[in-house]
């Protein structure tokens, strides 16, 4: 529980947020990255390669639920951090939701590229 009575607490809060999410889009960047790598091992070998483009597959499908883990998780602590603020360490007028919706946008297209990879 906080008691320092500070706003800035709130916006540490916020950046300590964002930059999971930059850690989660990254990534999943990194998921899609290893999963788009069997384009070219397909190219080369199809047949020879079968067993590597099935694992690169499946290890970039997890490094992407990795991700939208890290974001869900990051937005949760979010809201238990800020339950724990007083109300003097509010901004007036200050909306603390959009960093909530960026996470959700974040583990939103994680999923629809997890699905486009399935299709």
């Amino acid at each position: 529980m906080s008691n320092l009575q500070d706003p800035r607490v709130l916006l540490a809060l916020e950046r300590t947020l964002l930059a999971w999410n930059r850690s989660s889009i990254a990534l999943i960047g990194f998921g899609f990255l290893i999963e788009k790598s069997t384009l070219l091992v397909h190219l080369l070998d199809p047949v020879k390669y079968a067993g590597k483009i099935t694992f690169n597959f499946w290890l970039g499908v997890i490094t992407i639920c990795l991700g939208l883990i890290v974001s869900f998780w990051s937005i949760i602590q979010y809201k238990i951090a800020l339950r724990s603020l007083n109300p003097a360490e509010y901004i007036a007028g200050y909306s603390v939701n959009l960093p909530i919706v960026l996470g959700l946008f974040t583990v939103f297209t994680g999923l629809l590229l997890i699905v486009s990879f399935m299709v």
